[in-house]
């Protein structure tokens, strides 16, 4: 069967699924091909109401797929910007049809923010993380756990990654092997000069809860400064430093932003007014904690195998330099960067 007659026959299983788990008539379905692990598409019904329906493309982890849905809805309960799941016939969140698993959620206004962050932007994300993680210490634990690679694994493996890296990059004849080379030679060096510095000033303890624990800008959407979605949860036990620090520090806005401190302050700030409960310790490790995390991280190092779509795959080799960058800036400033955001965190609220 060619690509042309995949997708008609998709499309008409689309049609299928929602008439008979959902009852609803479809007008339109539309693919989205930003993903790997769900066909994604976009419906239009004959009421003219928006959809967006995943498609799972294994039955392997439903659980962790029903849980991070179950956790979408107890956000968008506790009146969080999160679009509502539809639930089939038979009040399920996640339905069963032609050996595949579907969701079906309403539409939300907004767009995927392709830019770095405003100052106003950043103060809406972190009002909306603050009570987030509010909400979900009531939640109850999830099974899955986020890694702390960042805080307890070896730099030794992690070097031995940057190996890995290079190896694969090398296999799949990566367009740019010599920049990569440099890049993670570089990776190895701050490796080994700042893990250990880095480590011995965080917290003996951090706090642990319930997460969405994907919390970034592609899981946002936005209209100009405010969050109209938070999308794709993950539902993992997770620091909410950690999130935080993802957050607060996100790539495109410390690579390429001019007022990327000022960004990091202001959601600080309004994360702290709108969750008071978490530890003020754990509210100041997020730059440390985002820094060691990068260090960590190889993602977009090498795409080749994740079979994504071009755009989305220039997207990821994108973020691999925006971190890149990133690293080098909070290295260059923690010290001075942490000292302003006790400010920002010991009074809340106040205007930059």
């Amino acid at each position: 069967m060619n690509g042309v007659d995949d997708a008609g026959r998709g499309e008409e299983l689309v049609v299928e699924v929602l008439a008979d788990r959902y009852g609803i008539d479809v007008d339109v379905a539309e693919p989205v091909p930003m993903s790997t692990d769900t066909v994604n598409r976009r419906v239009l019904t004959s009421e003219g109401h928006r959809l967006y329906v995943k498609e799972y493309a294994s039955l392997a982890h439903l659980d962790s797929a029903r849980a991070a849905w179950d956790m979408s809805e107890f956000c968008r309960a506790a009146q969080l910007p999160v679009p509502r799941v539809r639930p089939d016939r038979d009040g399920n969140l996640l339905t069963l049809a032609d050996g595949r698993a579907w969701a079906v959620v309403e539409e939300a206004p907004g767009r995927v923010a392709t830019s770095a962050m405003t100052v106003a932007r950043a103060e809406h994300i972190g009002m909306v993380l603050g009570r987030m993680h509010r909400v979900l210490a009531a939640y109850p634990l999830p099974r899955h756990r986020q890694h702390v690679r960042w805080w307890i694994g070896s730099v030794e493996d992690a070097l031995v990654r940057c190996d890995t890296v290079l190896a694969s990059a090398s296999r799949r004849q990566h367009g740019d092997l010599a920049l990569l080379r440099s890049q993670i030679a570089r990776r190895r060096e701050d490796l080994r000069a700042h893990v250990d510095r880095l480590r011995s000033g965080l917290p003996a303890e951090l706090v642990e809860q319930a997460a969405h624990a994907d919390f970034t800008r592609t899981n946002m959407l936005v209209l100009t400064d405010v969050v109209t979605g938070v999308i794709d949860f993950r539902c993992a036990r997770a620091l909410p430093a950690w999130e935080l620090g993802r957050a607060a520090f996100d790539p495109r806005t410390v690579a390429c932003g001019d007022r990327w401190v000022d960004c990091a302050l202001a959601m600080v700030s309004a994360y702290r007014s709108e969750n008071p409960s978490l530890p003020l310790v754990d509210v100041l490790a997020c730059a440390r904690v985002a820094l060691l995390y990068m260090l960590f991280s190889f993602f977009g190092a090498t795409t080749a195998g994740y079979g994504l779509p071009d755009e989305a795959e220039a997207d990821l080799k994108r973020h691999w330099t925006e971190r890149q960058t990133s690293i080098r800036r909070l290295v260059d400033n923690l010290l001075d960067l942490e000292d302003v955001l006790r400010t920002a965190a010991e009074h809340p609220g106040g205007r930059r």
